[in-house]
């Protein structure tokens, strides 16, 4: 296939994720709760290329930093709240010279291997450190059960104007029976023209393991 004059292929890449997970029985507010925190970087791998050039691009490097708090309130009900923050590890573009195009006048050269640009991607953005902070977005969500076998959940995603304007709310609800779990979202964002807007969500999975565990009890 060509594209302006330049044949194109599928790119290839190979990737990896790493992700770590700490929890804690603890007591809050008198209650019993589980406080909960992980990290996880995903998508470190190598650049990709569409073409014969010798021009690579970067593949979604991301590292995702959480955590949540499960209080049971009593014997039937419990919330959980969330917090996570996600950044992408890869190059932010910097300003160029209008007079000398390959001349960089603030931010750092964005053609450096995998491994230079995940550090560098925190010391990069040609506006400094609060452009970097720009770079970070953030999603709250809450959670409560009753009995475990009925949910309720909000949620709050945020992005920085100037690195995309995604901005929404979402709420959803689930439903648990005899180890299957049915669940639903809707999207209601806070910007104009969202891709995503008045989109719902359904999933429906199953625990193998509540399964096994019935079936024991039965013989």
């Amino acid at each position: 296939f060509y594209s302006g004059g330049e044949a194109t292929k599928a790119g290839t890449s190979f990737a990896a994720d790493i992700s770590a997970y700490y929890h804690k029985d603890i007591t809050l507010f008198s209650k019993d709760a589980l406080m909960a925190f992980g990290v996880n970087f995903s998508n470190i791998g190598s650049k990709m290329n569409y073409s014969d050039s010798k021009t690579s691009d970067f593949i979604p490097m991301n590292m995702k930093l959480g955590t949540a708090f499960t209080v049971d309130l009593d014997q039937y009900n419990k919330i959980c709240v969330t917090l996570d923050f996600n950044k992408l590890l890869v190059p932010t573009p910097p300003y160029y010279s209008s007079t000398k195009p390959d001349s960089i006048i603030a931010g750092k050269d964005p053609n450096v291997a995998v491994p230079v640009a995940i550090f560098q991607s925190f010391i990069d953005a040609p506006d400094g450190i609060m452009e970097e902070l720009r770079e970070i977005t953030y999603s709250a969500g809450a959670e409560y059960w009753y009995n475990n076998q009925f949910a309720l959940r909000a949620g709050y995603f945020h992005e920085n104007e100037t690195k995309g304007n995604r901005k929404y709310f979402t709420a959803g609800a689930g439903f648990r029976l005899r180890g299957f779990t049915l669940d639903f979202s809707y999207l209601m964002p806070l910007v104009q023209n969202h891709p995503l807007a008045r989109t719902l969500r359904f999933s429906l999975s199953f625990d193998i393991t509540s399964f096994r565990s019935t079936s024991t009890s039965r013989i």
